[in-house]
Order: C-alpha cells, then sequence, then structure tokens
C-alpha cells in the first residue's frame, strides 16, 4: 500500500469550486485548505502505476494549477528500512529488553556529538 499526501494549487477565486470537486472525487481524501488556494490531499493506491493513475484524474479537476507530491509511503520501503533498524547493533540490546527496568539504564553519551558508533556504549546498567 502507498499513501501520499499532494499539494494541490488553485486560484483563490476557484477555490471553493476546486475543494468541492476534491470532495467529492473518489481518487483522493480532502483533509484541508487556505485562503490562497493551497490545498492538502491524500492519495493512496496498491502500487506507484495506480497512484499516478489518481494524480492524472485530479490534475485534469478544472481550475487546478498544479498538483504536487509532496510526501509518499510506501509500505514495503517501510519494513525494509524497519528490518534494517531491527537488526542494527547500532541500539544496545538491553533497550529492546521489555523485563529491564527503566530505572537502571543510565545513558552516559552525547547527543550533541552525533557518536552513533559510540551510541550503544554509552549505557550503563545501574544496580
Amino acid at each position: 500500500m502507498n499513501i501520499s499526501s499532494i499539494v494541490v494549487q488553485t486560484v483563490p477565486k476557484f477555490l471553493a469550486d476546486v475543494v468541492a470537486s476534491l470532495k467529492e472525487c473518489e481518487a483522493c481524501d480532502y483533509h484541508l485548505h487556505d485562503e490562497k488556494g493551497r490545498i492538502i490531499i491524500t492519495i493512496e493506491g496498491e502500487s506507484v502505476s495506480e497512484e499516478l493513475a489518481k494524480m492524472k484524474i485530479i490534475e485534469s479537476i478544472p481550475h487546478i494549477v498544479s498538483a504536487e507530491m509532496q510526501m509518499a509511503y510506501s509500505e514495503d520501503e517501510l519494513d525494509r528500512h524497519m528490518e534494517v533498524l531491527n537488526n542494527a547493533d547500532l541500539v544496545p540490546k538491553m533497550l529492546h529488553d521489555d523485563s529491564m527496568d527503566v530505572d537502571n539504564i543510565v545513558y552516559r553519551g552525547d547527543l550533541k556529538k552525533k557518536d552513533l558508533e559510540g551510541f550503544a556504549k554509552s549505557f550503563d546498567i545501574v544496580d
């Protein structure tokens, strides 16, 4: 499943018409707009090609000046990233241990220095 946010631009005098058309359109979900003619919608699709087909429908609505994808979420992509994060040595094993008493974990690092390699070594267990 893919979900993408789209910023639609129209001329303010056509804003009400475009918002009404987007709300009636089955290709997207309307979320909000401002007085300058910017409208936020989302589209969903099982594939990129399905999302592109929905974009063409949106772009064909009268008085839309532009419709630009701002952010995209792909379930498969997220699953791949989560697998990498879950298998990385970056996070100390103790932070994955649900039986660990969090009051016994002391962080002795400095996130401002962003020493990610030393991050895992920055934790101590206090008894």
